[in-house]
């Protein structure tokens, strides 16, 4: 089983001023002439975590990281202010334009997932190939799945009741949106009680077996903060996005080649969603890793993470996908 490479620290950081009041956070590390590779964190509103630049070989990669508007080291944090799908889309071509960069590979898991097919399907002639992990769609099932009554719920029942009796709805809401009202009102304290809450629930699910990183980075109260505030402002705006609109623009995809990594016991991102991605997308591999969950630091997710971005770096040198 592979393994994550060693840490590296970033060669080059920049502060990257888009649409105001947004000021971005990118980082540069490994070969500066290698194979452009952007790495696209989950949420929205996550942040990356210095060992994203792990999954990638540092000798063949030109590794790029960015805290998309809002979270991580970029500012104002946990703002929503022209915080949209389209304006991320605009911020990843921001960068690419600022590093100087013609195609790069994308990598992206969950959110990050959504996000870099949403990119891809404007930005095709950008994209040299795509591993995407923990496939979201962002449409109103997978939401339904994760924030009501009929799926993850019944799997963690006792996690779920923490979530449940932090928020109550008022009539006519649902659970996304009674967080999304408790976490924008002004009474701080049931706003950072709602913050919490919300990042507890997805941390206890994220992993088959208790994975302590995974969950120190979500709780870490700057994450939970801008992590639950951008992701309810997505969620209660349908993602900017239309309910079928990444599926239903595949052909756009069709001859860009991908892996696709999925835990079988996800229990964030169901795996159906990765099945019906990998029929739309004929360039598509897809791997159902059988002892894993949600997060891309599992062993066996990692271990296949890192052999996609091999088998990419060999494909870019000449090669074909072996996987």
């Amino acid at each position: 089983m592979l393994t994550l490479f060693p840490d590296i620290k970033p060669s080059h950081t920049y502060q990257l001023a888009v649409e105001a009041p947004h000021v971005l956070y990118v980082e540069e590390s490994g070969n500066p002439d290698g194979i452009p590779v952007l790495f696209v964190h989950g949420g929205p509103g996550a942040g990356c975590s210095p060992r994203a630049r792990s999954f990638f070989d540092p000798e063949r990669y030109r590794i790029i990281l960015f805290d998309q508007r809002g979270c991580g080291r970029s500012e104002p944090h946990a703002c929503l202010d022209n915080n949209s799908t389209p304006a991320l889309i605009s911020d990843m071509e921001s960068i690419r334009e600022h590093l100087d960069i013609d195609k790069w590979v994308l990598f992206g898991g969950s959110w990050g997932s959504t996000l870099s097919l949403a990119y891809a399907q404007q930005h095709a002639d950008r994209v040299h190939a795509m591993i995407l992990r923990g496939i979201f769609l962002c449409r109103s099932k997978e939401l339904d799945w994760f924030y009501g009554e009929g799926g993850a719920s019944r799997i963690f029942p006792d996690y779920w009741q923490s979530f449940y009796d932090c928020v109550t709805p008022r009539q006519g809401e649902n659970r996304i949106q009674a967080y999304h009202r408790v976490l924008h009102g002004e009474n701080e304290v049931a706003r950072m009680s709602a913050a919490k809450a919300w990042s507890l629930w997805e941390a206890r699910c994220s992993t088959l077996r208790p994975h302590h990183d995974v969950a120190d980075h979500l709780m870490d109260a700057h994450t939970a903060v801008s992590m639950s505030h951008i992701e309810t402002h997505y969620f209660v705006n349908e993602a900017f996005m239309a309910e079928n609109q990444l599926l239903d623009n595949m052909s756009v995809l069709a001859d860009i080649p991908g892996i696709i990594v999925h835990g079988r016991y996800d229990m964030i991102c169901p795996l159906e969603s990765a099945l019906e991605l990998h029929k739309a997308w004929p360039s598509s591999e897809l791997h159902i890793i059988r002892d894993a969950g949600h997060s891309a630091f599992e062993p066996s997710i990692a271990d296949a993470l890192v052999k996609a971005s091999n088998e990419v770096a060999d494909l870019l040198s000449g090669g074909e996908l072996s996987y």
